[in-house]
């Protein structure tokens, strides 16, 4: 069965120096505000569009890198994924590079990582960003 999930996102104001609320209606866990600033320069205390992917793709990576260490007979005990977006303003997001460091018990670094590639060319956010470039570091810890 499909599932939707929805959010939505006010905005005021022209581009630079506008302003925006993102809300997550379908879990109702808050509403963040967004900008140009937050979007292109370093700004603090707001969010951003790639902020949001990046939570969205590592969050989906863990779960599908810890569906493929189960079919491969891992269970992690700990998996702790960063997803870092690149966006250049004129141009877009250019790349999503993945950062992996899990706990595997009996699990060798050559099978993570291979296990770890598969996931990321499977993740249903890797697959919707299949026009952006995603790498991945991958590194079992001990």
């Amino acid at each position: 069965m499909a599932t939707k999930r929805h959010a939505h996102t006010v905005w005021e104001g022209n581009l630079t120096e506008g302003r925006g609320t993102v809300t997550l209606d379908y879990s109702g866990l808050g509403s963040y505000e967004v900008s140009w600033p937050a979007r292109a320069e370093e700004a603090r205390g707001k969010t951003s569009p790639e902020e949001l992917i990046a939570a969205a793709h590592s969050s989906c990576f863990s779960m599908a890198f810890s569906a493929a260490l189960g079919k491969n007979g891992g269970t992690p005990t700990r998996l702790n994924t960063k997803a870092e977006v690149t966006f250049v303003p004129g141009t877009g997001i250019t790349n999503v590079h993945l950062t992996v460091e899990g706990e595997v018990p009996g699990m060798d670094e050559v099978t993570f990582a291979k296990i770890a590639e598969d996931a990321k060319a499977n993740c249903p956010v890797s697959k919707a960003l299949a026009g952006t470039e995603i790498t991945l570091t991958a590194s079992l810890v001990s």
